[in-house]
């Protein structure tokens, strides 16, 4: 492969960051189905927040590089013939649970149709979607084979670098982040292990097996929601004692190798979904994962806990509950994000409806247009809409935005009303935390 000419298949949180890095130095089309999220991005806007204007604005193209390799940047487009002279595929597209939380390939089946479509001899695809062992080789592969009429590891190539993206984060970016490459051979991983060395400063870890890459992604966000699911245990039992479980993490994190982890809310597109992944795969050979399905058990019940919590709490303060007015900060999955994809705020809220209670939410971070399309919820972005309302029965932080910590809560409470923080993050005035 002499000249790389990258497609980008998805352009969301994951897929944005990494076109705009490759087009620094390569050709790259950024490919998807959405004409809004493309119009956007043509227009010089990323409205994740991920890609700042500027540096966006300074990478785009006004057409296709392709065919003819042209200048590094980015051109995006919603039309598969914009990609079908580019010789690199890599799909990013999202991979969600359904309602039962069984893995959804839907979204990557479809990429995997698309790339069927377009690709050619030679050519390679690399799936960076976070997806259980073997579903890259035995699930997108054989969709690309059919629908393109190409062989496997004879006509086209394939591998697999898991997206490590951390939405909101503006320290850890995607070239700070080491990336773990694999391939279908062992020259392809080599290949492939190249192109991402080229952008990645953090440098790469070239894996010795699409398989085994797919296996460390998917461990890396079951790890951490079991030891997430550990504290909010803590916390319930540390709640009933009548024990400041922030004090006691504070208390045992003096010892160098205890792990600094809190109680809270799992939500989000990675850590609250992944276990599902490797949950669903372990029960088709035959074993059932005691410790991981525990783990999401626990976490996905903390939204009914925190609703119960706060109520509790008001009890205390004989506030009457029916028809009380509480105000939630926050509504996004993590704190100075937009992402609500997945968020657990939402069980706190329907749990405090089921209360009889009034909620009003406020996020800075959130778009109301979003938040009601993905939840039927309303909710508000600025202040304005707040300070024209009555007082509230009770105010619960649920997401630590960088706007709350200076925010002046006490212009919204009666004289007995509650304060109630999830996020550990208030430091007085607090009547009760998670």
């Amino acid at each position: 492969m002499n000249t790389v000419k990258i497609a980008v298949i998805g352009l969301g949180y994951v897929g944005l960051p990494l076109a705009r890095l490759f087009a620094t130095k390569y050709p790259v089309v950024g490919f998807d189905i959405k004409k809004d999220r493309v119009k956007e991005l043509m227009s010089g806007h990323d409205s994740t927040l991920e890609v700042e204007d500027h540096v966006l604005q300074s990478v785009l193209l006004p057409s296709s590089p392709f065919p003819a390799p042209q200048t590094p940047g980015l051109f995006c487009s919603t039309s598969l013939e914009d990609i079908r002279d580019a010789n690199f595929y890599i799909v990013t597209v999202p991979t969600p649970v359904d309602k039962n939380n069984r893995p959804d390939l839907t979204p990557l089946i479809k990429a995997s149709e698309s790339v069927g479509k377009v690709i050619q001899k030679g050519d390679i695809v690399v799936y960076e979607s976070t997806v259980y062992p073997g579903a890259t080789e035995e699930d997108c592969i054989p969709v690309i084979e059919k629908v393109s009429g190409l062989k496997f590891n004879e006509d086209f190539f394939a591998g697999y670098s898991p997206e490590r993206i951390n939405p909101g984060d503006k320290e850890h970016t995607v070239e700070k982040i080491k990336k773990i490459t694999s391939g279908s051979t062992p020259e392809i991983g080599v290949l492939i292990d190249s192109v991402y060395q080229s952008v990645i400063i953090a440098g790469t870890h070239l894996a010795p097996a699409i398989k085994v890459a797919e296996a460390a992604k998917v461990i890396e966000n079951a790890q951490r929601d079991i030891n997430i699911a550990f504290v909010n245990e803590l916390a319930k039992i540390f709640n009933l004692l009548n024990i400041d479980t922030h004090a006691v993490l504070e208390a045992a994190g003096t010892k160098w190798n205890f792990l600094p982890f809190r109680p809270g809310l799992v939500g989000g597109h990675c850590i609250g979904v992944d276990p599902y992944y490797l949950a669903q795969k372990a029960q088709e050979v035959g074993y059932h994962p005691e410790i991981i399905l525990a783990g999401r058990r626990l976490n996905d019940s903390m939204g009914g806990y925190v609703a119960s919590q706060l109520v509790k709490t008001m009890i205390k303060k004989d506030i009457h509950i029916t028809g009380s007015r509480v105000l939630m900060l926050g509504v996004t999955f993590k704190e100075n994000c937009p992402d609500i994809r997945n968020t657990k705020v939402v069980d706190v809220y329907h749990g405090l409806l089921d209360y009889g209670v009034d909620v009003t939410i406020y996020d800075p971070w959130a778009d109301p247009a979003e938040v009601q399309k993905e939840y039927g919820i309303t909710s508000v972005q600025t202040l304005d809409h707040l300070q024209a309302e009555p007082k509230f029965d009770a105010v619960i932080l649920t997401v630590a935005h960088q706007e709350f910590i200076s925010l002046d809560i006490q212009q919204f409470l009666k004289d007995k009303s509650v304060v109630y923080d999830v996020k550990g993050t208030l430091k007085e005035g607090v009547d009760g935390r998670l």
